[in-house]
């Protein structure tokens, strides 16, 4: 088994040494862990790679069904490495978070290009790849090689916080160096692949962050949150901002059984996905009520694709991103004759039998495959 430190992990960790900790972990994994994952028992480092991208601030139930369709589509990490990112974004369209998607393109791209399509299983040279931090470098390595690294994610920093009673915002960067020094002084001798996901497990199945299961977790014994009865409020929460509104209007222009959609910016929010054509962008809102669009501005908008015939205020649509929340008023227009252009640029007329395979955000998939169900049904002129 191979042993490797990171270069950025501080020195200090054998003040934190503890093999108990890790022999118990193990002892629990192999007895009442999670083996039958469609990602576990493998050592090939596509497969894990691509699991621990999708799981990236994502729960296990929601990467399920997208991690067997993705791979029915790309089946190896060349047949991703040689698609067209467009295609990339349409299976990941719904899972969130798109720049993932737009790094894993990048970097099957890399591992091609620089190491003959095989993941090198050193955590350092993983964390240079796109999309690859330091913990997950260390889950991939681990997984796949059986390299001796350790992770630090979301899970394993509620688990530390509680066992250990580490009574400060873990995302302070000296808890968090801290830490690490603890992740790597517990690391195991032998068995590191039950050990890291073990970690995984008792975060996502016994020490969750609002129903933990003390009476079946191996660590209650030794654990200072519960001991000293401090479960809930450990680990110790951000201190919380006020989260901004912002309004948008968006056109659902249809017209002849095609909708026109819009290629959204490489970088930002929805980055490189389709969507529908915005008046004026995600506009700061003091309230959720979307203020009615400029006459002038709407008909200067709609007439760059052809002359409107009449337009319709739909209701409002809500969705909250990490950072802010975002109140969506689309417009369905109706267009009288259509501009002759031929589709290029930032603009596309999509069939609407293609929307629900359309690499498309999330609410605005859910809104026009609702509006063309309605609108084919009842309003049949405009297909």
């Amino acid at each position: 088994m191979k042993r490797l430190t990171h270069p950025l992990a501080p020195e200090g960790a054998a003040d934190y040494t503890d093999p108990t900790f890790s022999s118990e972990l193990i002892a629990w994994q192999k007895a009442h862990g999670r083996h039958a994952l469609p990602w576990q028992n493998t050592r090939d480092a596509y497969l894990v790679w691509l699991s621990e991208i999708m799981l990236q601030q994502t729960q296990v139930s929601a990467v399920l069904g997208y991690y067997a369709r993705f791979l029915e589509r790309f089946p190896t990490l060349r047949s991703l490495a040689e698609a067209p990112v467009e295609d990339v974004m349409a299976q990941w369209a719904g899972l969130g978070y798109y720049t993932r998607a737009r790094n894993l393109h990048k970097c099957a791209q890399r591992v091609v290009a620089d190491y003959d399509g095989v993941f090198p299983s050193d955590p350092a040279l993983l964390a240079e790849l796109p999309g690859i931090g330091r913990s997950t470098a260390a889950a991939i390595a681990a997984f796949s090689s059986g390299t001796r690294a350790a992770i630090m994610d979301g899970n394993v920093k509620r688990v530390f916080a509680r066992v250990f009673g580490i009574d400060a915002f873990p995302g302070e960067k000296k808890v968090e160096q801290a830490m690490w020094l603890r992740a790597e002084a517990l690391l195991p001798e032998q068995g590191i692949e039950s050990y890291t996901q073990g970690l995984m497990d008792m975060g996502a199945t016994l020490c969750t962050r609002s129903s933990p299961d003390c009476g079946r977790c191996p660590m209650q014994p030794r654990c200072v949150a519960y001991a000293t009865d401090r479960v809930k409020e450990l680990p110790v929460r951000k201190p919380k901002k006020a989260s901004p509104e912002k309004h948008a209007t968006m056109l659902v222009i249809i017209d002849h059984g095609q909708v026109l959609l819009e290629q959204r910016p490489a970088s930002g929010i929805w980055g490189g996905l389709l969507s529908l054509p915005e008046l004026d962008g995600h506009t700061l809102a003091e309230d959720g009520d979307v203020p009615p669009p400029d006459a002038a501005a709407l008909l200067a908008a709609v007439n760059l694709f052809g002359e409107m015939e009449m337009h319709e205020r739909l209701m409002t649509v809500t969705h909250v991103f990490t950072h802010y929340k975002l109140h969506i008023a689309p417009l369905l227009v109706t267009l009288a004759r259509r501009a002759p252009f031929a589709g290029g640029g930032r603009h596309v007329w999509l069939d609407a039998a293609r929307v629900a395979d359309a690499a498309l955000p999330a609410p605005v998939k859910k809104l026009l495959l609702e509006l063309l169900g309605d609108s084919a049904a009842a309003q049949g002129r405009m297909f």
